[in-house]
This record gives structure tokens, C-alpha cells and sequence, in this order.
């Protein structure tokens, strides 16, 4: 008996550990391995009861943005603190504020949830680069737009009171998926004055790390990816069911297959509306390998949008290939290869270009919504290849997510005998060709003394040229 318990007591510390090492590992995104959304506090202003502090939230990620509605920050407070008044964003609820009769504070909420205003905001309630809706660019795409801030007054610390750094932070961006490290005391902020020739540090910093997790954010998969090639008529599909199916009930989103559907009563209810299909996913990314050269192969990219009732704006597509280890061109998108940690095939990501294909609209009475590029790529002479799917991609995602990859056995393979006939042409041996072709003509005219009877047309013709073309010689 002793030794079943042994036994399973071993096996709950495996199991256990099996779980802990898997949350890890979902924490880590080895294609991301230094992503995180870093909040910090900076006192720059003591009061007789408080302090004034600027907020900072910054977007470390390399391709996952903050999308609608925004980001929203909540915390705990230590102490007896409220927030006095604020500006670059707001608190949801002021709450029970009855104790201070002769002011009126922001929020008297223990536990305060913060939301950043919009661009419309009045100028008083404003801030230097405050304001974008909670909207966070990556910061690989756009760095200016990647952070966001806002000052907020807490007083109701008394005199002589000590300060404490906030509790419990929580970010949610714009959903859960996100853990918050403690707020912990750093070196204290130093920023540039007067052209960069003086230094000004704030009093106290506080700083936390927040890290995100697929798992916490348990969202159901929003695109999928289908592939095609040139060598092979077949057309390899999304995978069934990639984003729910059409009977799953409830839970499954809202699906319309007939256009005179796009004014009924379950259309104009539902916030989040995608054409029926066999796959469901909002966004499709289709990989079409389009031409094999001498020196380079061509690869065509679709990003199709089946949402009736969204559109995805700042949006972005990563792919993991090896091909991106050699030189590529994006012709409609723009482009970087992102540093990667543990993966032998290159990261490339793609976003739209400003004010041509920078958002991604939704879908019509007559088409979906779609973006698309061509991507021409130099060969690795020792690693190129069309056999064993070589030339689809490993990994994709769209905005950060993962998207449904079909499986390896269902991928459009090279036909029988096909390894020889698909190699590009030699242009050398092509030249080569040419030439025997006319040394053989050349001797053959010869043979069959055409070449006297020849020159003895060509000299009849000789006059009757230089009367019609007097400045040809």
C-alpha cells in the first residue's frame, strides 16, 4: 500500500510539473522571446497629501498590437490613497467619495479600472501622447505609436504617511491573456531637457512587466491557412472546423451564406458576423508558391477577411520560413525579418502600407475583404527545394494569433517524375542549344550546294536594294 502511494504521489509532482513547465512555455513566444507591455509609475511631483505620477505604457511586442476597444489598466491600492484628479485617461467609477465634503475627488475606488480617452478628448483633459482610443502599436511597426500615457494626482496619504507602490496591477489588452509582475522600485526615470544638455530625474519609480499567455487568453483560433502551388492543380483548403463549425451551437459565431441575409435581424444584432464556410475563421491567409526562376521563386500572399461586420485596421501577418534567410522583396506590403530565438527558419513580418492597404476591410454583398502581395526571394542553392512542401510556410499568424495550419499529409506535392521537369531552364544551355542548331543548318546547306545558288540570288538583288535604300550604305 505504501508503494501505490509512493507511486502517486510521484506522478502528482510529474503532473504537477508537466503543467507548470507548460505554462512557461506558453508565456515564452520563442518567435516574440522579448514581447512584453511594461507599466511604470514616475513620481516626478510631491503634494502636501500625495504625489503626482505619469503612467507609462509601453508595447515591447514585435507584432502583437493592442486592437478595439483599447487597453484597460486596474490596480490595488496599498494604502487609504483615491486619485485626486487625472488627465490622458480616466477611471471607470468615481465611487463612494461622502468622506471629503469639501472636494471632489476622481475616484475614491480601492480598486480603480483605468481607460485611456479618445482622440476627441477636450484639450484640459489631455497629455503628450495620450489619447489614441487605448490603441497600441507593435513596436517593430510603429514605435511612436506603441505607447501611451496619462498623469494622475493620489492623494489621502496624509503628512507625515509613507508611499507604497500600487497592488495587484492588471492590464487588459484589449481582453485576459495578460499576467502583471509586481510593481517593484527601480532607478529612477531620467529624461532630457534643453536640447539633450541636461539631465532631470524624477524622485521614485516603480515598474512592472507584463507578459502574455494564449492559454489565459483562451480565444478561439481567428484564422486559418490554405496553400497552393504551381506544379500541383490541387488546392489545399483550411482545415475543417478550424475557427468552430456550422452546428456547434451557440457558442459558434453568427454565419450568413446569402447575401439577402446581410439585412436580416440576427445581422444587424450580432457584433461579430463571419460567411459561412467550412472553416469559420474571421481571416484566411492563402500561400500560393506562383513561379520557380534560375536564381529565385516567387510566392504569393492573400490575406482574405470574411467578417461582415469588421474591419482590421494596423493589421499584420508573421511567417516563419527558411526561405527568409535570403533576400526578399514585398512588392504591396511592407516588410522585416524579426529576430528569433531556438528556430532555424527565419521570422519575416508583413503590415500594410499607410493609406493603401494599412487596413484590412470587411467583407461585401458581392466579395470578402482582401490584401495581397507578391514576394520574390533569392535561392540557398543547398537548402531549395519543391519536394517534401519545402517551399509552404512552417507558421503563420495574423495580429499576433495563431493561425489553423492544414496538415503536412494534405499539402499539394510535387507530381511523379516531377523533380526534373520543374527545374528552371539554364539560359547557358539554352544558348548552347541555339548554336549547334545553326552550325548543323549551316553545314547542311553546304552539303547540298544551296550555298552557290544563294549568293547568286543575293547579288541579282543587290542593284534593285541600292535603288530603294540609297542611304543604307
Amino acid at each position: 500500500m505504501e508503494l501505490i502511494f509512493s507511486y502517486l504521489h510521484l506522478f502528482t509532482l510529474a503532473f504537477a510539473l508537466l503543467i507548470a513547465m507548460g505554462g512557461l512555455a506558453d508565456c515564452y513566444d520563442p518567435l516574440d522571446p522579448y514581447g512584453n507591455i511594461t507599466v511604470t509609475f514616475d513620481i516626478h511631483q510631491w503634494t502636501n497629501d500625495g504625489y503626482v505620477a505619469r503612467v507609462t505604457i509601453q508595447n515591447y511586442h514585435q507584432y502583437r498590437h493592442v486592437d478595439q476597444p483599447g487597453w484597460k489598466i486596474g490596480w490595488t491600492w496599498a494604502d487609504n490613497e483615491i486619485i485626486l484628479s487625472m488627465s490622458g485617461a480616466f477611471a471607470t467609477e468615481q465611487g463612494n467619495c461622502s468622506d471629503f465634503k469639501f472636494q471632489s475627488p476622481h475616484s475614491c475606488e480601492k480598486d480603480p479600472v483605468i481607460v485611456d480617452l479618445g482622440p476627441d478628448a477636450s484639450p484640459q483633459n489631455m497629455t503628450d501622447a495620450c489619447c489614441h482610443g487605448g490603441l497600441l502599436s507593435s513596436y517593430t511597426i510603429n514605435p511612436a505609436n506603441s505607447v501611451s500615457f496619462f498623469e494622475v494626482t493620489v492623494g489621502n496619504l496624509g503628512m507625515n504617511a509613507s508611499c507604497h507602490a500600487p497592488q495587484n496591477l492588471t492590464l487588459w489588452a484589449p481582453g485576459p491573456g495578460y499576467t502583471c509582475g509586481l510593481l517593484e522600485d527601480v532607478d529612477p526615470t531620467v529624461s532630457l531637457e534643453i536640447g539633450g544638455r541636461r539631465q532631470v530625474q524624477v524622485f521614485r519609480t516603480w515598474k512592472s512587466t507584463c507578459t502574455y499567455s494564449t492559454f489565459l487568453a483562451n480565444k478561439t483560433p481567428v484564422c486559418c491557412v490554405s496553400l497552393s502551388t504551381f506544379y500541383n492543380p490541387k488546392v489545399t483548403p483550411c482545415p475543417v472546423c478550424s475557427c468552430g463549425c456550422r452546428d456547434a451551437g451557440k457558442s459558434t459565431a453568427l454565419c450568413i451564406s446569402q447575401i439577402n441575409q446581410l439585412q436580416g435581424p440576427d445581422f444587424i444584432k450580432s457584433q461579430d458576423i463571419v460567411h459561412c464556410s467550412d472553416h469559420m475563421c474571421p481571416v484566411g491567409v492563402h500561400w500560393h508558391v506562383q513561379n520557380n526562376y534560375v536564381g529565385h521563386w516567387r510566392v504569393k500572399v492573400t490575406v482574405s477577411n470574411y467578417n461582415y461586420k469588421r474591419n482590421y485596421s494596423n493589421w499584420n501577418v508573421v511567417v516563419q520560413h527558411p526561405g527568409f534567410s535570403q533576400k526578399a522583396t514585398a512588392y504591396s506590403f511592407n516588410s522585416s525579418v524579426l529576430p528569433s530565438a531556438g528556430f532555424s527558419e527565419k521570422v519575416a513580418l508583413f503590415w500594410g502600407i499607410s493609406y493603401y492597404n494599412e487596413e484590412l476591410l470587411q467583407a461585401g454583398e458581392n466579395q470578402v475583404g482582401s490584401v495581397t502581395t507578391q514576394i520574390l526571394l533569392e535561392k540557398d542553392s543547398e537548402s531549395f527545394t519543391l519536394s517534401n512542401g519545402w517551399a509552404l510556410p512552417r507558421r503563420v499568424y495574423f495580429n499576433g494569433e495563431n493561425c489553423e495550419m492544414p496538415l503536412p499529409d494534405t499539402f499539394p506535392m510535387l507530381p511523379n517524375a516531377a523533380s526534373s521537369s520543374l527545374k528552371p531552364v539554364n539560359n547557358c544551355f539554352f544558348i548552347l542549344q541555339i548554336l549547334f542548331f545553326l552550325t548543323f543548318t549551316s553545314q547542311l546547306i553546304n552539303l547540298l550546294g544551296f550555298d552557290k545558288q544563294l549568293s547568286k540570288f543575293c547579288l541579282s538583288l543587290q542593284p534593285h536594294f541600292l535603288i530603294h535604300n540609297p542611304l543604307s550604305f
